[in-house]
């Protein structure tokens, strides 16, 4: 089977060379900052609605998903649109992943459960959404441990290449501990939006191994 052609770059290199600039990583933090900020500042000004504790939990829930999306979208766009650089990007997207999903536990335990952790345990242990949102956690937690060059040297490409795909396993769960916290309202719709989002992206990427891996013929050693 032949390799997919790679695709002409679709847009302007001075993106690529931008995200190349020492401007670019401070910029997208700042933005990456940017829904935590406008979180605080609504919670400290009472603009967060008749429940303001759930309606943060809930909150950085979904910027958690959000920035899962933005992860898995990294590679496509860059091999699509021609912008290599935008790999250096990456890493930071996902720290912000576990960022926002520490906010969304550090809040579940602090305004529902008050931070008695006796509580907590049992909570995560009776309610099924809520463990798997913790199994989540502690996989993203194990990601950006090993998110240093430091690690990353110490335990050799190849596996730490291995314990990064959790972020598969991370998006299922995810998705799953979404479906059963709207389940009980039976909401599914914009359940739905992020299952299609996050499986189209997967599916992405399982049709590029498929279309790179070459075929038994081809691996045949020529006489």
């Amino acid at each position: 089977m032949k390799t997919a052609a790679r695709p002409a770059s679709l847009s302007p290199k001075w993106v690529n060379q931008w995200l190349m600039h020492w401007t670019a990583k401070p910029l997208l933090f700042a933005g990456g900052c940017l829904p935590a900020i406008w979180l605080i500042w609504s919670a400290v000004n009472d603009q967060l609605g008749a429940n303001p504790a759930e309606a943060l939990i809930r909150s950085l829930g979904d910027w958690s998903l959000r920035f899962l999306v933005i992860v898995l979208l990294v590679t496509p766009v860059r091999t699509w649109a021609g912008w290599p650089a935008l790999a250096r990007m990456r890493r930071m997207a996902g720290l912000f992943v576990f960022f926002y999903a520490s906010l969304h536990l550090l809040a579940y335990a602090w305004f529902d459960m008050e931070f008695v952790w006796g509580a907590v345990v049992d909570d995560v242990l009776k309610r099924p959404f809520i463990l798997v949102g913790v199994m989540a956690w502690v996989l993203l937690l194990s990601m950006a441990a090993t998110s240093f060059d430091r690690v990353i040297r110490a335990m050799g490409a190849q596996r730490w290449r291995w314990l990064h795909r959790s972020v598969y396993a991370v998006a299922a769960l995810a998705v799953l501990h979404f479906f059963w916290m709207r389940s009980g309202k039976n909401d599914f719709a914009e359940v739905a939006v992020y299952a299609a989002i996050l499986t189209s992206l997967l599916g992405w990427r399982v049709w590029r191994s498929f279309m790179r891996t070459p075929s038994p013929a081809a691996k045949r050693p020529s006489r």
